[in-house]
């Protein structure tokens, strides 16, 4: 089991960087494949990006792809998301989620991940 706390949001003007974290409890934090999720219309969890167990693999999203980049230290515990050009659309809530059933390298399906952090809030001032 895994306990996962985001931090890290704020109030960034248009255009700015920001990075994420999600800290996670327990020592088997390289036995989860990890992902990154916002809300959107029609959704309570919009893919944005995946990464593998030891790190090597990656996947984004349209929307993340560019802009956002997703890594982690295994030795930390930690997992982060590092955006940047940020726009006023990319105001929400963001949840890191953890998959610990190891099926697939990489997760876009949220029903997929077992553990969700609490979110922690993006907003982007135009």
């Amino acid at each position: 089991q895994v306990h996962l706390v985001e931090s890290g949001g704020g109030l960034v003007q248009a255009g700015g960087p920001l990075r994420l974290s999600c800290s996670a409890s327990g020592r088997t934090f390289n036995m989860y494949t990890m992902g990154w999720f916002r809300p959107a219309p029609g959704k309570e969890r919009e893919f944005l990006a995946s990464i593998s167990r030891i790190g090597n693999t990656t996947a984004y999203a349209g929307s993340a792809k560019g802009r956002f980049t997703i890594s982690r230290d295994n030795n930390k515990n930690t997992l982060y998301l590092e955006m940047n050009s940020l726009k006023p659309e990319d105001t929400a809530v963001y949840y890191c989620g953890g998959d610990s059933a190891g099926a697939k390298v990489v997760v876009i399906n949220p029903d997929e991940y077992n553990y969700w952090g609490q979110g922690t809030q993006v907003t982007v001032s135009s």
